[in-house]
């Protein structure tokens, strides 16, 4: 009887020692770059920050991870002294908080890319895609800090731009699709009456349309004998950074408009042969982009 006493007493404090599995709060932090750079050379030193919205209540703990390999720092700022290039890759982080009701964690953020270059020269190049329109700016660094004297750019090994004197930054102005590509640089300088140069590792440019051309997809065109409605739909990307302007789309039949502007890019519309198109337009940016047509021929008998 003592036994099974000791037994039932021991299973109880089991239960109560047991850890419980953290609950997950359904939101993601945010990981920035506080000092340095997301390219950085090899025995720099990088600083990335973690936050959760203000809204939250303080009392974080603060996980560190680079791809999925969890790292041991867990303070809510994360230091690379010295980076080697072992170093590069994909870093997130995951809050985590106690409460009367247990640990519960968020999800992971959504990582920043390191890449440390072990070289002596290195060029940098936005992080997000450019937008067409926009200026691209493109800097070129050199490991020693030394006064050069001129500074080339190349884009898939031509050369782009020939500049002389200090300055290390390029300025493509209106990008276009045709920007898009792997860029790279060469600084000269002089030293003890030499002339010295070095090329950098190529890095790519990517450049996006604001608004790409819509393309208008036409639901149930195998039920029509059963249906008397169809679904038109506008599909397009819609590029942005920051906060988006309000997108709008219109539908059309043989040019003449279906209904009034939609913030939805869909619309139901009685089924009737004829040619389809779509538009999709932000007003503030005075953009428009229309779609081909598209035949909805008549019912087969």
């Amino acid at each position: 009887m003592d036994v099974a006493i000791s037994l039932l007493v021991l299973s109880s404090l089991s239960q109560l020692v047991a850890p419980q599995a953290a609950t997950q709060i359904p939101f993601r932090p945010t990981v920035e770059v506080i000092s340095g750079d997301v390219r950085i050379f090899s025995r720099e030193t990088l600083r990335l920050g973690c936050s959760v919205p203000v809204s939250y209540k303080s009392g974080w703990t603060f996980w560190w991870f680079r791809g999925s390999e969890k790292l041991p720092q867990t303070g809510q700022n994360l230091t690379l002294w010295n980076v080697n290039l072992n170093e590069s890759g994909k870093y997130s982080c995951q809050g985590l908080r106690d409460s009367l009701l247990g640990t519960r964690k968020t999800l992971k953020s959504l990582p920043v890319e390191i890449d440390v270059d072990g070289g002596w020269a290195m060029l940098q190049a936005p992080a997000h895609s450019v937008l067409v329109g926009e200026t691209l700016k493109l800097t070129c660094h050199l490991r020693m800090r030394l006064p050069l004297h001129e500074t080339i750019l190349y884009k898939d090994g031509i050369e782009v731009v020939r500049q002389n004197g200090h300055s290390q930054d390029f300025y493509l102005t209106n990008a276009t699709l045709l920007d898009e590509g792997m860029y790279s640089c060469r600084p000269s300088w002089d030293m003890r009456g030499r002339t010295h140069s070095v090329i950098s590792v190529s890095t790519p440019v990517h450049v996006l349309e604001v608004l790409t051309r819509p393309l208008l997809e036409i639901e149930n065109q195998s039920n029509f004998q059963r249906e008397r409605r169809m679904k038109l739909i506008c599909h397009v990307q819609y590029n942005t950074h920051g906060p988006a302007p309000p997108l709008y789309y219109y539908f059309y039949k043989a040019n003449n408009r279906l209904g009034s502007a939609s913030s939805n890019n869909y619309m139901w519309v009685r089924q009737a042969p004829g040619q389809y198109s779509c538009r999709a337009t932000v007003p503030v940016l005075d953009l428009s982009r229309w779609s081909e047509t598209r035949d909805f021929g008549s019912p087969q008998p």
